[in-house]
Order: structure tokens, then C-alpha cells, then sequence
């Protein structure tokens, strides 16, 4: 099949083509950063705790976990640019429902929208990428613009997000995808080429479903179980029945034909410890962060826009430092970078624990860009180990694999932190102890993920992994 025009000649459809796509994951990933800076006026707007707050962050994540795989086979199968489309609509339109919320169980319903119109929309923009560009050397600068417009919209994020909700309120944050949203559908229409893999496998709608069921299940348990009791009947039934789904849904990607994942991959030392180093990746940094504008708002006074600016060194640094990543694993291998990366990062949590309400910020931020430069020397690294222990026909399926578990190291991470700032509160802490203990608990866990890479993570020979500097762009995927 020809490909259309607008994917084969170079020129100004290629710009815009770039653009669009590029636009597309700035948006996404704006949205994932933008709404920290916005949960302490949530918190005070909508009358909820730190549940309420806990279920909006980890409904959207929960989603963008789950449904990442089957997003990137529904555009190889049905259309690129008809999934990345259908994907700007539904995550605009949620966008809109997350606006005009009238209360916290319509913003969650908005959320879980938002994470599926999220989950079609980031994974065709790389495939539409990918598809414009065969050249590899071409790919490899497009997919460099893509990481940086990613890295773009992260950074952007808590200082918009400050601006915003300072100015007009929580419901501005939402509203900014709105523009940005309808310009790329029209853009879209006109430039984009349509492209599709006719051998894509099919689609693993048990697999998807168990999946959803099983770390929703699980997720549902960890958030409320601080309030409902660890004990009650309904929360020892939600673990039961997450344990029951997880493991069907392992029975059923064992047999299946064409699972989504693919278990026999786990059979590799080194797909698997970076996997499991990345599901603590994205436990410490998306647990912790949810934390910060909550720490300077309520813990140290400030005003949201003031803490927006003040949470911005650790998304700076991870912006700044994650371009070098990909290099110093090419130079030094995947275990040196990654066990520096997860130890800076377990240090920075810990120093962060022990900051108190009269703290001066001069001796916070330095903390905070310590987390930032250590999860940044991980991210790609990692993602990079993954497709290396795999076939070259499986790096995509690899690289998609190791976001999915750093999104659902982030739904654990939103959970189990926030259930120990909840159990430290109903123990009569105040709420600045149970935020040092989460930051401590983040900081232990990150270490020892440190200790785990440093022991079984496989040291690879320098020509081996160039790959990863082309695999940047997974630092700041949602996704």
C-alpha cells in the first residue's frame, strides 16, 4: 500500500505533521503535571479530603496504565490518524466535562475519560511519527523534537497550573486543553496522512478488561482502605477480588495467541528487572509529587501560584538532565546510570522528609532537583535495557511495556503514600508528619530499587545500547 503524501515527502506537510503530533503529547503531558499545582484549591472548592484528591490524579493515571498497549495495536489496526483523532476529541470533550464538574464524582468520571482519550491520542502520535519518518536517522531527530515538546509541556506544567488556578480558579487548567485540542483536530484533518500495520496483532479484549479490573480493584482498596478500615469486609472483598483478577488475567496473556503482554518476556533477567526498576520509578516520583504543592501550600503557607514556582527545580532538572541520559548509559552502561539515577532520587525523598513548616526554601529546592536529576537518569536508560532484551521486531511492544509499568508503579504510588499520610493523621499526626513519613517511605523504596538494579540489572556493552538516546521521549509519556 502507498503511504499518503503528506507521510512520504519531506517539506512543509512533514513540519506541520511534526507539529501536530508534537502538540498532541505537549498536551497530554501538560495535563498530567498542571493538575498538582491545582489540588490544594480542588481540595478547598469541592469540600473534599485527600481521598477525593488521591482518586482524581490516580482515575486518569489508572486508565493511561491500562489501556497504553491497547492503544498503540487499535492504531496500527484501524488507523493512525483515526485513532490519534478520535484520541484529541475524547481527551477535549473530557476536558470540558472536567471544567464545569459540579462535584468530585463528576471531576473523577472526567478524569477517567480523559485517561482514555489520553491513551489512544499518545501512542498514535509516535506511531504517526515513526510512520513519516523511515529514514533512522530522521526518526531518530523527529523522536528527539517529540521527547522535547514532551519535556516541555512536564516543565510547564506547575508554573501554568499556578497562574491559572491563582487567576481563575481550578477549572482554568481543564479549559487550556480546549484550544489546544480543536486546533489540533483541524490541523489534523487537513495534514495528517492515514497509515495503518496490516499485521498488527489483534486486539486483547479479556486481557485489557482483567487488567482494568484487577489494578482498579487493588488501586480502589489502597485509597479508601485508610477510611473504611484496613479491615472491613469491603476492603478485605476489593483485595480478594484484586487478587483474583490479577491472577486470571496472568492465566489468560499465558494462553492467549496474541496477549498484550506477552509473559514468556519476563523470562529475560533483564526486561524484568528493568520493569520492575521502572514500576518504582513511577511509585516514588508520581507518589511524591502528588505531595509537593501540597507541602508548600499547606504545610508552609504558600500561595498556589507561589508553590507552583517552588515544585518547578525537580521538573526542570528532569527536563534538562534526560536528554543525557540516553549517552551516559551508551558510555557506562544501563547498571551504573541507573542504580546513580535511583540512588540521587531515594536521597533527594529522604532529605525531603525531614523539611519541616519554617524550612527556608533555600534549603527545599535543592532537594527537590536532586529527585529530578535521579529519576531523569533512569527513565530512558531503563526503557532502553527493556528493548534490548528483547527481539528488534518487539522494541515497540518493549518500550511500550516499560510505560505501562512506570504508569502503574504511579497509581501505586498516588495510593499507598496517601494511605500513609491518612493512617499517620488518624494516629493524631499532624499532616505535615504523615507527609515526611510518605516522603521517607519514597525514599526507602527508591533506594532500594537502587540496591536491586545494582545487583541483577545486566551491565551492557556501550555499542549495545545507543538505542536509548532514540527512546527519551519515554521520560515524559503519561503516559
Amino acid at each position: 500500500m502507498t503511504a499518503p503524501e503528506s507521510l512520504t515527502e519531506p517539506g512543509s506537510n512533514r513540519t506541520v505533521l511534526l507539529t501536530v503530533t508534537c502538540l498532541g503529547q505537549f498536551m497530554v503531558l501538560l495535563d498530567s503535571t498542571i493538575v498538582g499545582a491545582a489540588l490544594p484549591d480542588m481540595q478547598q472548592r469541592l469540600h473534599t479530603q485527600l481521598t477525593g484528591l488521591q482518586w482524581i490524579v490516580d482515575a486518569y493515571v489508572l486508565l493511561v496504565a491500562m489501556l497504553l498497549l491497547s492503544g498503540g495495536v487499535f492504531a496500527d489496526r484501524f488507523g493512525r490518524k483515526r485513532v490519534f483523532l478520535a484520541g484529541v476529541v475524547v481527551f477535549t470533550a473530557a476536558s470540558m466535562l472536567c471544567s464545569v464538574a459540579p462535584s468530585i464524582g463528576w471531576l473523577i468520571a472526567g478524569r477517567v475519560v480523559q485517561g482514555i482519550g489520553a491513551a489512544a491520542l499518545s501512542p498514535a502520535s509516535l506511531a504517526l511519527l515513526a510512520a513519516a519518518h523511515p529514514v533512522p536517522q530522521e526518526r531518530v531527530k523527529a523522536i528527539g523534537l517529540w521527547a522535547g515538546f514532551s519535556g516541555i509541556g512536564l516543565a510547564a506544567g506547575p508554573l501554568a497550573g499556578g497562574i491559572l488556578v491563582d487567576a481563575f480558579g481550578w477549572p482554568a487548567i481543564f479549559l487550556v486543553n480546549v484550544p489546544i485540542g480543536a486546533a489540533l483536530l483541524l490541523a489534523g484533518l487537513r495534514v495528517l496522512g492515514e497509515s495503518r500495520n496490516p499485521d498488527a496483532p489483534a486486539i486483547d479484549i479479556p486481557g485489557t478488561i482483567l487488567s482494568v479490573l484487577g489494578v482498579g480493584a487493588l488501586t480502589y482498596g489502597l485509597i479508601e482502605g485508610g477510611s473504611r478500615g484496613w479491615t472491613s469486609p469491603a476492603i478485605l472483598g476489593t483485595f480478594a477480588a484484586a487478587v483474583v483478577f490479577l491472577a486470571v488475567f496472568v492465566v489468560v496473556e499465558g494462553r492467549g495467541t496474541a496477549p498484550m503482554l506477552p509473559l514468556r518476556l519476563f523470562r529475560q533477567r533483564l526486561f524484568t528487572v528493568s520493569n520492575t526498576a521502572m514500576v518504582v520509578v513511577g511509585f516514588a516520583l508520581m507518589g511524591s509529587s502528588f505531595f509537593f504543592s501540597q507541602f508548600f501550600v499547606y504545610v508552609q503557607g504558600s500561595s498556589i501560584l507561589l508553590a507552583g514556582l517552588q515544585t518547578l527545580p525537580a521538573s526542570l532538572a528532569m527536563v534538562i538532565v534526560s536528554p543525557f541520559a540516553g549517552r551516559f548509559a551508551a558510555r557506562h552502561g544501563f547498571r551504573i546510570v541507573v542504580t546513580i539515577g535511583l540512588a540521587l532520587a531515594g536521597l533527594g525523598l529522604l532529605a525531603l522528609g525531614f523539611v519541616h513548616a519554617d524550612t527556608g526554601y533555600g534549603n527545599v529546592w535543592w532537594r527537590l532537583a536532586i529527585v529530578g536529576i535521579g529519576f531523569a537518569l533512569t527513565m530512558s536508560p531503563l526503557t532502553g535495557a527493556a528493548i534490548q532484551a528483547v527481539s528488534p521486531q518487539e522494541g515497540g511492544l518493549a518500550s511500550g511495556i516499560s510505560s505501562t509499568t512506570r504508569q502503574i508503579g504511579a497509581v501505586l504510588g498516588v495510593a499507598v503514600l496517601g494511605a500513609i499520610v491518612r493512617t499517620r493523621q488518624a494516629g493524631g499526626a499532624s499532616f505535615e508528619a504523615g507527609l515526611d513519613s510518605a516522603f521517607v517511605a519514597a525514599g526507602v523504596v527508591t533506594l532500594a530499587g537502587a540496591v536491586f538494579t545494582g545487583l541483577w540489572l545486566v551491565r551492557s556493552r556501550p555499542a549495545e545500547v545507543s538505542a536509548p538516546q532514540a527512546q527519551s521521549p519515554t521520560v515524559t509519556t503519561p503516559s
